[in-house]
């Protein structure tokens, strides 16, 4: 059984993030990591390969992204996963989803199509959530998505979706892709025997060429979305302090969350 993760390099939300002058995200000046939510798609592999103990299950980070995006294959593979492959190509720097999900769609072609493509319910710096879906249609798989609990058992997948009003259970066969969320589990971290058995872990770094992708098709020139314009964000300001003397406490507070639209 293959199954291979798709992670992705993002901007670190607690650094000082910034925007190219052509409006993209400035991911070689700021420090980066493994977004965090595509470490819960890593655990998930992980724990599928633990569960189907006896079985031989090999799990492959894949990833897209720049030179420093290596960084979030090597904390997959110090997670557990076993290969790492990392498309890296200039040409490929302010793609949107469209073209980030067909580079990945050859990649895992190139790899061999596995029985489970997993996924992140979305990426912390863009938070679309729609290469998941993007990703089966170009493969030509069914999805199962936005996972809070995964099951396998065979070639059976079954999944609990929470929703807003109910949880669904949904069942489909391999090979998908299956996106998961942040519910399905607090992912590990890597322990020093992880770490320095990564080292000797294939990593293998591919092109467009390598895919046989024409760099005509991804990029910002060929982009669907645009960012039209980029502000610094605002200073913080003095919090209010409100005071309970004469009882009114409660209702002050209930007016500032109102007015700021948090209630």
């Amino acid at each position: 059984m293959n199954i291979v993760v798709c992670v992705k390099y993002v901007p670190d939300a607690t650094a000082d993030r910034r925007f190219e002058s052509d409006n993209t995200v400035d991911r070689d000046g700021v420090d980066g990591l493994l977004s965090e939510l595509d470490e819960y798609a890593v655990e998930q592999a992980l724990q599928i390969r633990e569960k189907r103990e006896g079985e031989e299950i090999k799990v492959t980070a894949l990833c897209v992204g720049p030179d420093k995006a290596v960084a979030a294959v090597r904390k997959a593979l110090q997670m557990g996963a076993d290969e790492g492959v990392h498309i890296n190509d200039d040409a490929i720097a302010g793609s949107d989803a469209i073209a980030t999900s067909l580079v990945l769609a050859k990649a895992v072609e190139k790899i061999g199509v596995p029985d489970l493509v997993m996924c992140g319910m979305a990426s912390t710096d863009a938070g679309m959530s729609v290469v998941p879906a993007m990703l089966a249609e170009r493969l030509g798989l069914p999805q199962v998505t936005l996972a809070a609990v995964v099951e396998t058992q065979g070639d059976q997948v079954r999944i609990k979706r929470d929703g807003d009003t109910a949880t669904e259970v949904i069942g489909a066969q391999m090979p998908l892709v299956l996106s998961v969320t942040d519910q399905t589990g607090e992912a590990r971290y890597p322990s020093f025997k992880g770490i320095m058995a990564a080292k000797k872990k294939p990593l293998e770094t591919l092109t467009l060429g390598d895919l046989g992708v024409d760099a005509s098709e991804v990029g910002l020139s060929v982009s669907w979305s645009e960012v039209a314009d980029t502000a610094a964000r605002p200073p913080r300001t003095a919090g209010e302090i409100v005071k309970d003397e004469d009882g009114s406490g409660a209702t002050a507070l209930t007016e500032f969350l109102a007015s700021k639209k948090f209630i």
